[in-house]
């Protein structure tokens, strides 16, 4: 191995200009024969566990280190330093051990939370308190040292080498480089100069922002994109040389002949730093119960109390089963996470939140629903609990839950006040990329190609998830053309070069990760000055023990519970979903129709087809809808000889008669994940635990697990009576079934909210449109597919009315009422005011006049007025303007009138509204 270590590394996690993925570093630095290698990114450590586990693999020792930006003075100052100009200066900081990865984390935190100004800023009090296990180089030419001897000032440069040899010792060092930068030699025969003065060692670095020379042009457009500029301008952010790749070992040491100790304290360095996270502690939020009590006690007598309550009977079945989970919870140190969940789900119904059923394969455990985490019997529905939590497995468990779209973020504040606050609760952070399209259009922009030109070359590019520009120049032989057209080679080249490198960051949709104490402890924080995150995904958060959770906003929950809330109103009904009868002839027959819009899952074009050809008659058969409905199953045929089965057409066969038990219920399909688990159980003789691990196996295609697994399938199915040729054909039939086999628990959950919307959509179809309306009032091109839905279900629309409508679209006897909030234009703050107005006037506005003397006009401002009188919501005020008609046919001409009125009634609104303060403030002045 080489004795040089490159320690100023950047990937494409340095979001402004790195232009290096992490998985290419370790491979470029593994070729380049350099045994270890440092990440250094600028401000964070977003890549620091991808890089440590891609270094891991590639056989080259990770060194975690940051760019970081020190303050001249004090961090929580908001200013540049009057003396210098500088907001802060450039260190670069590794962590040699646990301890220093420790104080990295806090550092970063720090940056980001107390000190941030134009960068995450630490300061030397922040430093000082938090330096031991670190190493320290002097940083580039916007370092400490380099900056006070470019700009004369040596004693500076000698004050703070000192300070950081004060605390460092042997491990701070002066850092130089040879990367043609302007000044750049005469500054380091300074450094040099220093350093020897002061007895302090030299190392080499190459501030590494690509991977190779020829990524040079590639990196220019990175720095482009990220400060909206193009490549033509002459003041653009921009390298000054192409010398800032991860050149090998040869390369440096042409370039730091007459320092050859700077070379070789690379690697004396890369040996101090030895940090190994083996990732097997956690860090799980304890729950304590009221009164003092232990949770584990606590748990089992909640869990007991949700048996009898969803167990009347008490079948020994249940009570087994959840004695079972319970010990492999409290085994697995789990218990207060699942009290946690069932904390915040209570109070999200105690508040009139309305809660999912649940979703993941979390519906798969009986102390899920006996605690009212999930809302389905995982016994009546054979989903597993082994799918759910392995004990033979170290994993997380994994409790997502969906709540009403308008309730999460409460149910989100209450964990916050209740687990620590922001110090121990935050959101998560995500990260944008440059995806086929979007990098095809960055690119384009950047190189001042014609707009209409990248639109065009982006549209070629088949849109989805997963979908890469090099795989659609492959399938594309117009697009690849197009590549070797002298316009587009540049753009396209680049673009390539860039592709995946992530380009934002940004906040989870719905993850929340909840420490055991201040999180600054175990994970780096983020700040947008906005909102807090994690510096590391939720993948990461659950590799170094912390407890993540997803709270989704759930727009179907919210639907329905609009839906009841206008049943109840409208008819008087109340309705418990939970109660619905589960075998309701109406809905299975709307749904054997097609008529599906508005269902959860089962709205689109294709679904409908499959619904019309499958006609279902059973809940079973929404789960396995749900699980199908996918390219996989599509694409193989599962889903037409699903149906066939189901409708006669086609045999019903089972591989082994042994396995009718487990394939009946999808008509000898295999659809579930679950199904590979029982097969494996119920013919060759695996424990359920043993059978995850086969249907994980499977899944991921490791071929060397699945041929242990295999010689232990066939000779527990011969054990079991089973011959050998049978039991390898049914091998080969689940091999490659698992890669499209879909959660059952999870399909199951979502059928549950299937089947409720489907149910009122049959019998309460007027309160189901109306909420269903109300809930797409945000999203035009939605609305008018609802008003759609609405005509053909010959439901009548009743136009807008300011005396009639309210902010959504409500029930008007057997018709529905168009919503305020609905009008273009029509914001609900200014209906919300309209209807105090309303109120305020007893219910009814007379006139234009009035209704402007009633509303702050502030809010109900001039655009507003005018969209709900081109709308026809104030048709009911026409008569009350001098010269306007009331007749319906003269409609248009009628709101001209109102809109030629509009200006004098403002005017007197806001003069009635002028005199009424006026006199309040002369009321209150008087004496």
């Amino acid at each position: 191995m080489s004795d040089f270590v490159h320690l100023h590394v950047h990937s494409d996690y340095s979001l402004l200009d790195g232009a290096a993925p992490v998985e290419g570093l370790v491979k470029a630095a593994a070729d380049r024969d350099m045994g270890s290698l440092a990440l250094t990114d600028h401000g964070n450590l977003f890549g620091a566990l991808a890089f440590y586990g891609a270094a891991r693999k590639g056989g080259v020792k990770p060194i975690l280190g940051c760019e970081m930006y020190m303050a001249p003075g004090s961090r929580r100052d908001r200013q540049k330093d009057p003396a210098t100009g500088v907001s802060a200066y450039h260190l670069t900081v590794m962590a040699k051990d646990h301890a220093g990865f420790r104080n990295l984390v806090k550092l970063a935190s720090t940056a980001y939370m107390d000190g941030f100004y134009y960068h995450p800023r630490i300061d030397r009090e922040a430093f000082a308190a938090h330096h031991e296990g670190l190493v320290v180089l002097s940083g580039c030419l916007k370092g400490e040292l380099s900056h006070s001897l470019r700009t004369g000032n040596r004693r500076r440069a000698e004050e703070a080498a000192s300070f950081y040899r004060g605390l460092l010792g042997e491990d701070f060092f002066v850092e130089v480089m040879r990367t043609g930068a302007e000044g750049q030699e005469e500054n380091n025969d300074q450094l040099v100069s220093l350093a020897r003065q002061m007895g302090i060692p030299l190392v080499a670095t190459n501030d590494v922002h690509y991977l190779a020379a020829d990524d040079f042009l590639a990196h220019e457009a990175r720095i482009c994109i990220s400060t909206g500029r193009t490549l033509d301008d002459e003041d653009r952010l921009r390298t000054t040389a192409n010398n800032y790749w991860l050149k090998g070992p040869p390369d440096m040491a042409a370039l730091f002949r007459d320092l050859p100790e700077a070379l070789r304290n690379t690697a004396a360095i890369a040996d101090r730093c030895r940090l190994a996270l083996d990732f097997k502690d956690q860090h799980l939020p304890r729950f304590t119960p009221p009164g003092g009590e232990d949770a584990v006690p606590y748990f089992r007598r909640l869990c007991r109390e949700g048996l009898e309550a969803r167990y009347p009977a008490r079948p020994a079945e249940a009570a087994a089963r959840l004695d079972l989970e319970m010990r492999v919870i409290e085994k697995m140190g789990y218990v207060s996470y699942f009290l946690i969940v069932w904390d915040f789900i209570r109070f999200a119904r105690e508040n009139g939140i309305p809660v999912g059923p649940g979703r993941g394969s979390a519906a798969g455990s009986i102390v899920s629903y006996c605690l009212g985490i999930t809302d389905i019997d995982p016994l009546k529905y054979g989903l597993l609990f082994e799918r759910f939590l392995n004990a033979e497995r170290v994993s997380m468990p994994d409790i997502d839950i969906d709540f009403c779209r308008d309730g999460r973020e409460k149910v989100i504040d209450y964990v916050n006040r209740k687990y620590g606050g922001p110090e121990n609760v935050s959101q998560i952070i995500t990260f944008g990329t440059m995806a086929a399209r979007a990098v095809l259009r960055d690119v384009g922009r950047v190189l001042a190609v014609p707009l209409p030109e990248v639109d065009a070359l982006a549209k070629k590019v088949p849109g989805g998830p997963g979908v890469t520009l090099g795989a659609a120049l492959e399938q594309d032989a117009e697009l690849a053309a197009l590549r070797e057209d002298p316009r587009y080679r540049r753009l396209f080249d680049i673009a390539l070069r860039l592709e995946g490198f992530h380009r934002h960051a940004s906040v989870h949709a719905a993850g929340v990760v909840i420490g055991d104490g201040p999180l600054r402890e175990h994970v780096p924080l983020y700040s947008d000055g906005k909102s807090v995150t994690t510096q590391w995904t939720m993948e990461e958060l659950e590799k170094v023990g912390l407890l993540k959770m997803d709270f989704l906003g759930l727009k179907t929950l919210t639907v329905l519970d609009r839906a009841l809330r206008l049943i109840e109103k409208h008819r008087g009904v109340r309705l418990d979903l939970r109660d619905l009868p589960p075998d309701d002839p109406a809905t299975y027959a709307m749904l054997g129709r097609g008529d599906s819009f508005g269902v959860f899952q089962l709205e689109s074009g294709g679904m409908r087809d499959i619904l019309h050809r499958l006609r279902p008659d059973r809940f079973e058969d929404l789960v396995a809808i749900n699980a199908l409905y996918r390219p996989g199953p599509l694409q193989t045929g599962m889903v037409e000889g699903f149906i066939n089965r189901k409708n006669g057409t086609e045999a019903v066969e089972y591989p082994h008669p042994s396995l009718r038990e487990v394939l009946e219920e999808t008509y000898g399909t295999f659809v579930y994940q679950e199904q590979i688990m029982r097969i494996a159980n119920v013919l060759a003789g695996f424990s359920l635990n043993e059978a995850d691990g086969l249907r994980k196996a499977m899944g991921k295609k490791r071929k060397e697990e699945m041929e242990k697994y295999h010689g232990r399938f066939v000779a527990g199915a011969e054990a079991n009576g089973c011959p050998a040729a049978v039991a390898n054909r049914i091998w080969d039939q689940i091999t490659p079934f698992a890669e499209y086999c879909f959660n059952k628990s999870h399909s199951a959950a979502y059928a549950v909210v299937t089947y409720r919307t489907a149910y009122l959509k049959a019998h309460y179809p007027v309160e189901f449109m109306a909420a269903f309306l109300t809930c797409d009032m945000g999203s035009t091109d939605k609305l008018v597919e609802g008003v759609a839905e609405v005509a053909r279900m010959r439901i009548p629309l009743l136009p807008p009315d300011v005396n009639r409508s309210e902010v959504g679209f409500t029930p008007d006897g057997e018709a529905i009422r168009f919503g305020l909030a609905g009008i273009r234009g029509v914001g609900e703050r200014a209906v919300e005011c309209l209807m105090e107005g309303l109120r305020r006037v007893g219910g009814r506005f007379t006139s234009l006049y009035q209704l402007c003397e009633s509303v702050d006009l502030h809010l109900v401002n001039r655009q507003v007025l005018e969209a709900l009188i081109k709308s026809g919501a104030m048709d009911g005020l026409i008569g009350e303007v001098p010269g306007a008609s009331k007749d319906p046919r003269r409609g248009g001409a009628s709101r001209s009138r109102l809109m030629e009125a509009l200006d004098q009634a403002m005017r007197a609104g806001n003069d009635l509204q002028a005199d009424r303060r006026a006199g309040q403030m002369s009321l209150f002045g008087a004496g």
